[in-house]
């Protein structure tokens, strides 16, 4: 704990305009309807957040490190990501990767200013309802909730098709039971359990990444004993481009998907530790990341495997692992047990998937409880900060999607499972345009940026770069079902969850009546990290110095 006083601790929110304060429509005098909203329940009203039963913030730093990383790596990468290499050519691939990861950092930057202000356990839910629209908020909350429990019962289908690649005489659905008991009790101790489950299966996966970078670069150079591979594989089969614009376009949509996800990180903010001190970590770290783990990657693809191997196309789900890009990366080095090997990291991958969409779906749906958005009970949390009931409820509903999958005809489970398809790339939207009234709100409020724990860099054109990509990709993503025939079901499916959106918004919105919230009536008071650090809500945590100035600190020490 520090010892410097409260104004050194807390610091002073700084206004450009102090008259701003004593205007009677500013924010400060006004009562809002997604903080102060009153749920009736049998003649009862919700009880104030002060009343209500709190989460516990006990993720450390190391864990919301590695939490961010194993958000970032999936089976996207370790399976799908092939498919970029077919459709663009090595060059083409390495330009909608990189200009995906690019949005993707945007987005991450933009939810980390608003998460270090205003941490939440929900900022989608959160975030829309306090700076957009209130009914926006309950669209939002509500469909990144059935997105990520569609997403947990689809991993519990790949769990056990991981598993039979070793036991084929075994039902796959006793492998994808035991793995929903395994990520339920990861789930059930405590958030430091759920918290230190993610932070060594994201470490075995950083591992999968380093060592095929590395074997990569001597199978590349010839080093493993093969022939020398170069740059040939550029020159070949219409490389370094494949179809031109068409085929960047068609990879951006999968490495858009690839990296779904990164946004968890978001979400345990509600439960750091010292989000003022860790979140601006994480966040920088991104751009980073994003880099070494994706560029990197597929860069060592395309040297070693030319774009027109069949088994790029083919390898699209947890059963193709023995083809995935990996895969034949490291048997082109001379590991023929490199199938065995990805295997299990794809299955540790598709755990920590599941384990953290679960997470992710309890803590939105209790927050979407304690305002009203859900049924109460699942307000009710254990003694070590866990939503139990959020948490059961998740579990069953994602149970029942995993039964559906198990019967003979798949076309409903295929049907659900598409809903999810889109959600990812609106939620990244809505981030970018909360940020930007955000940003418009705290200026035109008088409020000084020094004063933002965390500052997002390259405002406006981060949000503005976002939401013109992510644009693009939801308009696209329905590209193969209208070219060069249209396919009506298709179509269809791949478009469905945006009226799913808009029944939820628009329900919510003539129900309860909301309107969009002005830039002067946004709430910029309440909730803050700052109040919350008054209010002794978090521990504040001494400030610490960076390695720059302490250096330069002790280069002043040393001319006295």
């Amino acid at each position: 704990m520090s010892n410097t006083s409260d104004n050194d601790v807390f610091g002073t929110l700084h206004y450009r305009d102090p008259a701003l304060l004593d205007r009677p429509g500013s924010a400060a005098n006004k009562t809002y309807e997604f903080v102060e909203e009153k749920h009736i329940d049998d003649g009862k009203a919700v009880e104030s957040m002060e009343e209500q039963p709190k989460l516990q913030r006990k993720l450390k730093g190391r864990q919301m490190g590695m939490i961010a990383i194993g958000g970032t790596i999936g089976t996207g990468l370790f399976i799908g990501s092939g498919s970029t290499l077919a459709d663009a050519g090595p060059a083409g691939a390495l330009i909608a990767f990189a200009a995906m990861g690019s949005m993707v950092f945007f987005v991450c930057t933009s939810l980390g200013e608003m998460s270090t202000f205003i941490p939440t356990s929900d900022p989608f839910n959160h975030f829309a309802a306090r700076f957009l629209d209130p009914a926006l908020g309950f669209a939002f909350g509500w469909n990144y909730w059935y997105s990520w429990m569609l997403t947990v019962g689809s991993e519990l289908v790949a769990c056990g098709i991981i598993v039979q690649y070793w036991l084929p005489n075994l039902s796959g659905a006793i492998w994808s039971v035991i793995s929903l008991l395994v990520m339920f009790a990861f789930n059930a101790v405590s958030v430091r359990g759920y918290g230190e489950a993610e932070f060594w299966m994201a470490a075995l996966k950083v591992a999968a990444v380093l060592v095929f970078v590395v074997v990569g670069i001597l199978t590349v150079t010839g080093a493993t004993g093969g022939e020398f591979i170069g740059g040939k594989n550029w020159h070949v089969d219409g490389a370094p481009f494949k179809d031109h614009i068409v085929g960047i376009l068609k990879a951006c949509i999968v490495a858009a998907f690839s990296m779904q996800g990164t946004e968890i990180v978001g979400i345990t903010v509600g439960e750091c530790a010292n989000p003022r001190r860790e979140v601006p970590r994480v966040i920088r770290s991104v751009f980073w990341r994003i880099l070494f783990f994706y560029i990197a990657s597929i860069l060592i693809i395309g040297l070693v495997i030319p774009n027109s191997n069949p088994n790029l196309v083919s390898a699209s789900g947890a059963g193709d692992v023995a083809i995935s890009p990996f895969t034949l990366v490291f048997k082109a080095a001379g590991a023929d047990w490199a199938a065995h090997v990805m295997n299990a990291v794809v299955l540790v991958t598709v755990l920590s998937a599941g384990n953290s969409g679960l997470y992710a779906c309890t803590r939105v749906l209790w927050v979407l409880a304690n305002e009203g958005k859900a049924p109460r009970v699942l307000r009710r949390i254990t003694r070590h900060g866990v939503p139990l009931w959020a948490l059961v409820f998740t579990s069953l509903c994602s149970t029942v999607i995993f039964c559906i999958s198990l019967a003979g005809n798949q076309s409903v489970y295929v049907f659900l499972i598409n809903l999810s398809g889109l959600t990812g790339m609106g939620f990244w939207l809505g981030i970018s345009l909360c940020h930007w009234r955000f940003r418009r709100a705290y200026i035109a409020q008088g409020y000084s940026l020094d004063d933002l724990p965390y500052v997002a860099s390259f405002f406006p054109f981060g949000p503005v770069y976002a939401c013109t990509l992510l644009a693009i990709i939801i308009i696209g993503q329905g590209y193969g079902t209208i070219w060069p025939t249209f396919d009506a079901v298709s179509f269809v499916s791949t478009y469905l969850a945006i009226p799913v959106f808009l029944v939820f918004w628009l329900t919510w919105k003539f129900t309860k009546r909301t309107k969009w919230i002005k830039l002067m009536d946004i709430d910029l008071t309440s909730g803050t990290l700052l109040e919350m650090e008054r209010n002794g809500d978090i521990e504040v945590f001494a400030q610490e110095e960076s390695g720059w100035r302490k250096y330069t600190k002790w280069l002043h020490r040393k001319s006295d």
